[in-house]
């Protein structure tokens, strides 16, 4: 007898944050299963604030929780909503299975609160869809080959879906939020920006890497390794819309910019003693803070990183501090926008553009040029009105 294809849905916090949205996923999920014939493993976040509350939790106990215990703590939020979705679907007579990271088979390094998927051994999952069932993964989580509970970072539910659509060899993997796929730019900043049909993978790395939350940067990254194409849907949208489609060869993408990025709060690291550039992304990455933008000149090396990125940056400064000295200086008021597209480098009237648009913002701005990005890093409150004119300027 010929099996039903898999397919694999992401549902984020904001899909899940009532018991109402709950139901409605549950039903969207068993349409799937009933009316298109597809076995689905529905990957998802915890409910629609709860990692905050928790997060908050932990530090109103400590300024510093031990990552170890984040993880813990942290992993809790997935678990709720695995299970009431699981019991939400036997409700309309759809039978369902619940399983943590851990249970699902999501091994990775040893690295908490950012950890990295090593591997997945979804031979549970596998026996569970077999049997009939929808398989409900806590996304963000997985465990480590000492056994111990990790986190993946923001935005590791999207990494989960895509490591298990691969493993699975799902037909598709659809990463479901409120928002119906990805735009040139942020459209509640840039009134005009438009939504992108299809994009390639390293497109899409560059713009998650620099601010766009849509999709989560090594989900995409872990995509374009595997082969795998994803489409990023609205989940109560229209059910025949496709959203955007992230894969290898997506089409024709416009020759010069394809979005626009954006980091509202940005730590920017200063280090007058550039031999020593090692020890600082060493203790950076030690606590979860990995640059965006690195720069080196005038015997100085600049590291801007994201606030949002680390959980523990009073203590990532403390300890910087106490390591570099007065060699060290920071500044926390900086903001980032990043121009994405192919031959950027090769377009001096973008780079023109965007260096005169930023130095009229503040004349401090500085521009780094990538492979695939031009970033600004400028004053956090002229971010928003960059976005606004870069978009208008450069994006048709």
């Amino acid at each position: 007898m010929k099996q039903m294809p898999i397919v694999v849905h992401k549902y984020g916090g904001s899909s899940l944050a009532t018991l109402d949205k709950i139901r409605a996923v549950a039903k969207r999920i068993a349409d799937t299963v009933q009316r298109d014939g597809k076995r689905v493993v529905a990957v998802v976040s915890a409910m629609g604030g709860t990692t905050d509350e928790l997060l908050s939790k932990a530090k109103g106990l400590s300024a510093n929780p031990q990552a170890r215990e984040l993880d813990m703590l942290l992993s809790v939020g997935e678990r709720i909503s695995t299970s009431l979705l699981a019991i939400a679907l036997e409700e309309l007579g759809q039978s369902a299975v619940s399983f943590t990271g851990s249970q699902a088979g999501i091994i990775t390094n040893a690295r908490h609160n950012r950890a990295r998927i090593i591997e997945v051994r979804c031979f549970r999952v596998m026996d569970e869809l077999d049997a009939g069932k929808v398989v409900i993964v806590a996304g963000y989580q997985g465990v480590s080959y000492s056994r111990e509970i990790t986190t993946l970072g923001r935005g590791g539910t999207d990494t989960t879906a895509v490591a298990l659509a691969a493993a699975l060899d799902a037909e598709y993997c659809e990463i479901c939020s409120d928002v119906d796929g990805v735009y040139t730019a942020d459209p509640r900043i840039a009134k005009d920006a438009k939504r992108l049909d299809s994009l390639s993978h390293d497109a899409m790395v560059a713009l998650a890497r620099h601010g766009s939350k849509v999709l989560n940067q090594d989900c995409v990254q872990y995509a374009s390794q595997q082969g795998v194409a994803i489409f990023a849907k609205a989940t109560f949208g229209p059910k025949d819309d496709k959203g955007t489609v992230v894969r290898v060869n997506p089409g024709q993408e416009n020759p010069a910019v394809t979005g626009i990025a954006h980091r509202k709060k940005v730590a920017e690291l200063s280090l007058s003693a550039p031999e020593k550039l090692p020890e600082l992304l060493r203790t950076m990455a030690a606590r979860g803070a990995f640059p965006v933008t690195l720069q080196r000149g005038d015997g100085v090396v600049r590291a801007a990183f994201g606030l949002a990125d680390t959980h523990a940056y009073d203590a990532l400064v403390a300890e910087l501090e106490a390591e570099f000295g007065d060699a060290l200086s920071r500044r926390d008021d900086r903001g980032t926008v990043t121009v994405v597209g192919h031959g950027l480098g090769e377009e001096p009237d973008v780079l023109q553009t965007a260096l005169v648009i930023g130095r009229d913002l503040d004349p401090e701005a500085d521009l780094q040029l990538g492979p695939l990005e031009l970033t600004l890093t400028l004053a956090a409150d002229k971010v928003e009105e960059a976005v606004r004119r870069l978009h208008a300027a450069l994006v048709p």
